[in-house]
């Protein structure tokens, strides 16, 4: 209202200066409502009545005017435009009353211009600031000015904070929960007041605030001027608003872009200037003003501790001294001895000497040499004090259980059979563990019983023996031998009836099977079952050629399936006898194949080259798993008869144990050969495994295997077997358990097969 009074006061003071003589309207109440229009600049005054519809001419700008009057009193004015302010005011009190009076006008108290008494210039004297004045309450501040804190600290305490004065402003009386019931029954206005934690009193709220209150309890805008039906802008509707979408997202092509010219003349400036030498690409490098030497002792002082002392030099003894004791004075033959001595490997750097005084003892010819060498020790010379670690060594061996308390297991030689002074290096135990066969290089293969060593019966081939292995099956009784390119099937003598039956109508049943439908490069010669007897091969394969007879051996678990491994193109080749049908399951193998063996319980097989174990799977006729020992040849390999555990030897004296559920890495590998390892063998009942090397001896280990996943195999050593005799750098080839016993069979370069018992 003040301020639209003030605006109105305006323009009749700009109006009546060119109109002095129109007489003013008298004042009048203001009606109950009250229509203000405020206009723009753009939009024309209505004209009066009075003015006959002439327009009136803009008053002549006064530099007086430009200013209030209260403004000019406070810049200083002079006294004659005070009088013209006060004539001014004076009008305006006629005019409106009590509403121009300068007291209700200047927030600000008015400045006084006086004369200083120290300067004698003039300048502005304000006057002083009652803090007490008398106000409306609507402008009144908050007497407590603790500002944005917790007013929880003020909880234990009579006040809840401090006025502008710094004085304690107290804690207000508050009545209990009976004096609230009965002030919101007496008073109905009470529930429009909250609690001010600040004054810790409750405060009336505001119409508006209960307004707000009420809208935002209605889910409405706690706006009252918001209007939620306003009429929508249309920003994108009409000429040259519409919005333009490209077509494509593409970027933007590069023929498109468009060089700045600008940056085009800064790069140029820059070019000329680093050709006309003004600016150096790469400025020379000073000479730094540090010093080139420095002293490496030192140090800034810290707070660690104090370095070691060095080292300090040995003392002399009687041998340094000018005229020592005769004993220390060398021979002849020591001088010379000395003398040809190398000088590293000299006790002394000096001769003892002999003077009668100490004025005749000469310059010392070495004194140069060792002062750099004691410079060099103290160079050298530790820093840190080392801590030596108090470990006891027997805590660093593992916890294994004593051998005596894993027995049964292999600890002398029981029997021995010699083969002539040939190599025997394959051999081969019957599923009943009753026969062994034997293979030597002189082509010879022998049968003889476990218990006695006794020779059963002798097959005598012209060319030397590769290997020998038994079928597994327990309803029949034949072995297989490899002899160049061929595989020969023997019946052994004094079968039963049944047996021998069962036998030869496996290997040469009365209707043979048909052909394949693929041929296949390996012949099968059978000898009708009433030609046989068990001097010749009831069965025979002629393999590919090779330099070298077939090198391996292996059965499947079920007796029907015989795999060969060979050198050369030959490779390796799976034989089924029931279907008399051979096949290379490989095209193509990476690497020299140098074993295999079949899974005992699933369709999977094992092939080892010279570096790596692969696991196929026969079924689906996928790569399973490639295991990396580590060794640089594998020469053995034999899988645990739970199908979960490999172990793995080579000729670089490592056997490696390979948990295949595990890793692909061996779980543990062990070093107890000073040789080659030349064959590893599981026992099939008992928790034992062996190896054999080119060093002459036979370890025999202990591993349990466990049923829970979580705990690791139990490897201990238990013994090692000495009594084959190394010749031309190989000791025992082969090592054979027998099935029900504890025992185990070895055929080593010496010509000798020993029986191992418990």
């Amino acid at each position: 209202m003040v301020a639209a009074v003030e605006v109105k006061k305006y323009s009749k003071k700009r109006k009546a200066g060119p109109q002095e003589g129109i007489p003013a309207s008298p004042p009048s109440a203001f009606p109950q409502e009250v229509g203000l229009e405020m206009g723009s600049e753009d939009e024309g005054e209505e004209v009066d009545e009075d003015s006959d519809g002439e327009v009136e001419e803009f008053p002549e700008i006064d530099t007086s005017s430009d200013t209030d009057d209260e403004e000019y009193a406070a810049n200083g004015a002079s006294s004659e435009d005070e009088e013209e302010g006060d004539e001014q005011d004076e009008e305006g009190d006629e005019e409106y009353g009590d509403l121009t009076d300068e007291e209700d006008h200047h927030i600000f108290p008015q400045a006084k211009t006086i004369i200083s008494d120290i300067t004698g210039q003039p300048k502005r004297v304000y006057p002083e600031i009652e803090p007490d004045y008398d106000s409306d309450s609507s402008t009144e501040e908050t007497p407590n000015r603790v500002g944005n804190i917790p007013m929880h600290w003020y909880d234990d305490l009579p006040h809840v904070g401090y006025d502008i004065n710094g004085k304690k402003v107290l804690r207000p009386a508050r009545g209990d929960e009976l004096d609230k019931f009965l002030k919101t029954v007496e008073d109905p206005e009470s529930w429009t007041s909250a609690f001010d934690k600040n004054l810790q009193m409750d405060k009336p709220l505001t119409p508006e605030e209960l307004d707000i209150i009420r809208r935002l309890q209605e889910s409405e805008n706690p706006d009252a001027n918001y209007d939620p039906y306003e009429p929508m802008v249309e920003w994108f509707t009409g000429k040259g608003k519409e919005e333009v979408m490209p077509i494509s997202a593409a970027p933007e092509p590069k023929r498109r872009w468009i060089p700045s010219k600008w940056e085009k003349q800064k790069v140029m400036k820059i070019v000329r200037a680093i050709r006309q030498g003004r600016i150096l690409p790469n400025k020379p490098k000073t000479a730094s003003a540090a010093p080139q030497f420095y002293a490496i002792w030192n140090d800034e002082p810290s707070n660690a501790p104090a370095p070691l002392p060095a080292p300090k030099p040995r003392l002399p003894g009687h041998a340094e001294s000018y005229n020592p004791p005769e004993e220390y004075l060398p021979t002849e033959e020591e001088r010379k001895k000395w003398e040809e001595t190398d000088p590293e490997d000299r006790e002394r750097d000096f001769l003892p000497q002999k003077y009668s005084a100490l004025r005749l003892v000469p310059a010392y010819d070495q004194f140069i040499k060792e002062r750099f060498s004691r410079q060099l020790d103290l160079y050298l010379a530790p820093r840190v004090q080392r801590v030596k670690l108090q470990i006891n060594p027997e805590s660093l061996i593992p916890k294994l259980p004593s051998p005596s308390s894993l027995r049964p297991f292999p600890v002398y030689r029981s029997l021995q059979v010699p083969h002539e002074a040939k190599r025997v290096r394959t051999l081969s135990v019957s599923p009943d563990g009753g026969w062994v066969v034997t293979g030597d290089e002189g082509g010879v293969v022998r049968l003889w019983e476990v218990i006695v060593g006794k020779e059963v019966k002798r097959w005598t081939f012209k060319s030397k023996v590769g290997a020998v292995e038994w079928c597994p099956r327990t309803d029949v009784s034949f072995f297989a031998v490899a002899i160049e390119a061929h595989i020969h099937f023997i019946i052994p003598p004094n079968l039963p009836g049944p047996i021998l039956a069962a036998t030869q109508n496996a290997l040469a049943p009365a209707n043979l099977p048909p052909a394949p439908s693929v041929p296949s490069a390996v012949k099968w010669t059978s000898v009708p079952a009433a030609q046989s007897s068990s001097d010749t091969p009831v069965l025979a394969l002629n393999l590919p050629s090779s330099p070298e007879p077939p090198k391996q051996l292996v059965w499947h678990r079920k007796g029907d399936y015989l795999a060969s491994v060979s050198e050369g193109q030959a490779g390796v080749w799976i034989h089924q006898v029931s279907r008399r049908h051979s096949q290379a399951p490989f095209k193509k193998v990476k690497g020299a194949v140098q074993l295999v063996l079949f899974h005992p319980s699933k369709p999977h097989f094992f092939v080892a080259t010279q570096r790596y174990v692969r696991m196929y799977n026969l079924a689906e006729q996928t790569l399973l798993k490639t295991l990396m020992p580590g060794i640089r040849w594998i020469s053995s390999m034999d899988v645990h008869p739970s199908g979960d555990h490999l172990i793995v030897g080579g000729y670089d004296k490592k056997l490696c144990w390979f948990d295949l559920e595990l890793s692909d890495k061996p779980y543990k590998i062990l070093r107890y050969h000073a040789r080659a390892l030349r064959s590893v063998h599981f026992h099939p009942t008992y928790p034992l495994f062996a190896s054999s090397s080119d060093d002459g001896s036979i370890q025999v280990f202990h591993a349990r295997v466990y049923n829970d996943l979580m705990t690791n195999p139990l490897i201990v050593p238990l013994k090692i077997l000495r009594g084959h005799d190394v010749k031309d750098g190989l000791g025992v080839f082969a090592v054979r358990w027998v099935p029900r016993q504890p025992w185990l069979v070895s055929a080593g370069a010496d010509g000798q097969v020993s029986v191992w018992c418990s």
